[in-house]
């Protein structure tokens, strides 16, 4: 059952209206296949935010847009299917999106295929703070673009690869609901999950007052990542005096 408008979180409210700007918008080819996670894995999303997304939180990470075998399927940010269900304790039913990749399909909680990302910085998490409601305290993880972009081939194509008459719109939409969810939590400090995460937060916050810094993105695509990216991410959240 649907909650009524007034019943939902101001982060639910913000998160279904950025659903519903980015599903307006259009993309074309080298992009074939566009994901909204906000849509069909909505459920499992909106009990992140929930759980976890109540009140102040100090720090906000923020990553680039979801990954096909994380948040794609689970709703949750980073979320490797094992650590979202079994230590984040979130499950849901997910949908499918409108124009499924036969190379990428959404299975939600029952996809096999591990988000390397994911587990390594929900890993570093758990390994850190033991619990979520430690962790969650006084971090919270957004991303800056709800989307997942494919090209026919199935290779996954980043915001910031898209054409310059994509881009501008997109941008648009996602500053603005950045703005927003900085409004609702009212961290301290903004940290980009990598280098694009933080110009964007840079330049769409620059007015705001908060400090900025960046972690290593934990993906496998990074040689520096694969070299024990959760001793990076510390000394990086060290200098920043975070931990």
């Amino acid at each position: 059952m649907t909650k009524p408008q007034a019943r939902l979180s101001p982060l639910v409210r913000a998160t279904r209206q950025l659903a519903k700007r980015v599903d307006a918008l259009c993309f074309a080819p080298p992009t074939t296949h566009v994901y909204n996670p906000l849509v069909y894995a909505r459920r499992a999303h909106e009990k992140f935010l929930d759980r976890y997304g109540q009140g102040r939180k100090e720090i906000v990470l923020l990553g680039m847009n979801p990954g096909p075998f994380g948040m794609a399927q689970t709703g949750v940010p980073f979320g490797d299917v094992l650590l979202v269900r079994d230590w984040l304790e979130i499950e849901a039913p997910v949908g499918r999106p409108e124009k499924p990749h036969p190379k990428r399909p959404v299975e939600g909680f029952d996809c096999q295929r591990s988000e390397v990302s994911g587990t390594r910085l929900w890993g570093w998490a758990r390994e850190r703070f033991s619990r979520p409601e430690r962790f969650f305290e006084r971090f919270f993880i957004v991303n800056y673009c709800p989307l997942v972009f494919m090209e026919e081939s199935g290779r996954n194509r980043t915001p910031d690869k898209l054409p310059a008459a994509e881009r501008a719109p997109l941008f648009s939409v996602c500053d603005d609901a950045l703005r927003r969810f900085v409004s609702i939590l009212e961290p301290q400090i903004v940290v980009g999950i990598g280098g694009f995460a933080e110009r964007r937060a840079r330049e769409v916050l620059a007015d705001t007052g908060l400090e900025f810094g960046a972690v290593l993105h934990p993906s496998p695509a990074s040689p520096k990542a694969n070299r024990g990216w959760a001793k990076q991410a510390e000394a990086d959240l060290e200098k920043l005096g975070v931990l």
